[in-house]
């Protein structure tokens, strides 16, 4: 990689291998066609790549993401937490003032469904009917 362009980068991204995973993710991001934010001037990917970094055109926080995000096999996906049903009573008190409560009910379940349910339920399922506009 260009010397000096790593330079420019070593205070952006202090660890050199971190700097060169970034870089090459970029630099494979820009070679599937993903926009550039700077003017190429003739130079190759990667060059390109340490060029938005060390210009900060590109956050390397979020190139970090991006980077882990590409690397992922399985994503976690966080479940709702049971949400508690909250009732609201409107009365009057003695004095004819409006007052309001509230009731949480901590009994809440969820539709559970199993595998043969789902797939007799896709099976089901009738397909859109084919026109012309496509």
């Amino acid at each position: 990689m260009a010397r000096v362009t790593v330079e420019d980068c070593v205070d952006k991204v202090e660890n050199r291998f971190e700097l060169v995973l970034l870089a090459s993710h970029r630099a494979r991001l820009i070679s599937q066609g993903a926009a550039i934010t700077i003017d190429r001037d003739n130079d190759k990917n990667p060059v390109v790549a340490l060029r938005e970094i060390a210009d900060e055109t590109l956050s390397p926080g979020d190139l970090k993401e991006d980077l882990i995000h590409s690397l992922q096999k399985h994503v976690e996906v966080d479940e709702p937490e049971a949400v508690a049903v909250v009732a609201q009573v409107t009365s009057s008190d003695s004095e004819g003032n409006e007052v309001v409560e509230v009731e949480a009910d901590d009994n809440v379940s969820f539709d559970s469904m199993s595998e043969e349910e789902l797939l007799a339920g896709i099976e089901g399922l009738v397909a859109p009917e084919k026109s012309d506009d496509y």
